[in-house]
């Protein structure tokens, strides 16, 4: 089965920080097309307030060996879950703040619905269930089926093309553009279409009833990938399933406010871990990084629907 947790890395805190006894482990899940390098600006806030940071990389450069089951390595939502769970039980991680960016969010609903002793609480930024719109079910996902489907027909004949004009507008036409692209064009383009066709013609809004765990929605005011009425229609299901879900928006222009606007992104990061440090206790040692290496996973052949 194909392992898609890779590069994974631990922060542990000393207890003359900021963080330590009583805070939380943190669990950074990035996006599609980027790295756990998306973190970088929030990190340093955060390691301030956890007692440790666990980081890691979905494996986007790893395409299907010639012969290998394409049953197996077919891309869904369940698998990335699974992988998440093992990764997080391999790290003997319980109780943590988990914070997933984009697709990472939806996969860390899945996970803490499969395992809700994994996660005290979900943070989940410029997230989407379901980027189709619905007339019939009167949803509006930002898109229209036959623009995604153009999109997938773009990036299938000219991928280095379609980076280069989708980035400009999920980078927020920011300082961060280059940085951004660079991470894009890395990815095997035959992984970079697999793994879009899963985000953006799936639909995991029945994943939402199913999260026990308490959350916060992050969402980005000007975001074309993820506008605010989705974020407002996870916050109103997720509310009606009985999920005790906070929304906070931020005022940020593209999908990624974590490298752009980071100072608002940090704050509502320390709403959330500060309780939680004054409540919680954990036993911490001195500080360290320990160094980033493979982390063999396993992940089971489980459909995206709950």
């Amino acid at each position: 089965m194909r392992r898609w947790c890779t590069n994974a890395r631990e922060v542990v805190v000393g207890t003359g920080s900021g963080g330590g006894e009583g805070a939380a482990t943190v669990v950074l899940a990035h996006g599609y097309g980027v790295s756990q390098a998306s973190w970088d600006e929030v990190l340093p806030s955060i390691i301030s307030k956890a007692s440790k940071v666990l980081l890691f990389d979905w494996d986007f450069t790893a395409a299907r060996a010639d012969g290998e089951d394409e049953e197996k390595t077919r891309y869904t939502f369940g698998r990335f879950a699974d992988d998440l769970i093992a990764l997080m039980d391999e790290r003997e991680v319980r109780g943590a703040v988990f914070v997933g960016h984009s697709m990472s969010a939806m996969v860390g609903c899945i996970a803490s619905a499969r395992r809700p002793d994994l996660f005290a609480h979900l943070l989940l930024l410029c997230a989407s269930p379901r980027y189709i719109n619905s007339e019939e079910e009167g949803y509006v996902g930002g898109f229209e089926e036959a623009s995604i489907h153009a999109m997938l027909g773009a990036m299938e004949s000219d991928f280095q093309g379609w980076v280069k004009g989708f980035v400009p507008n999920a980078a927020g036409g920011t300082a961060m553009e280059e940085r951004i692209e660079r991470s894009f064009l890395a990815m095997d383009p035959a992984v970079a279409l697999g793994v879009a066709r899963m985000i953006f013609l799936g639909d995991q809004r029945e994943a939402l009833d199913a999260v026990c765990t308490p959350c916060t929605i992050i969402q980005a005011r000007h975001d074309f990938a993820a506008p605010p009425v989705v974020a407002e229609y996870m916050q109103r299901r997720m509310m009606v399933a009985g999920t005790d879900v906070a929304l906070e928006i931020v005022d940020s222009v593209g999908h990624f406010p974590q490298l752009v606007a980071s100072v608002p992104v940090s704050d509502i990061l320390d709403g959330v871990l500060l309780p939680l440090r004054d409540e919680g206790g954990h036993d911490t040692v001195n500080a360290q990084i320990l160094p980033a290496e493979d982390v063999e996973v396993d992940g089971g052949a489980i459909d995206v629907m709950m």
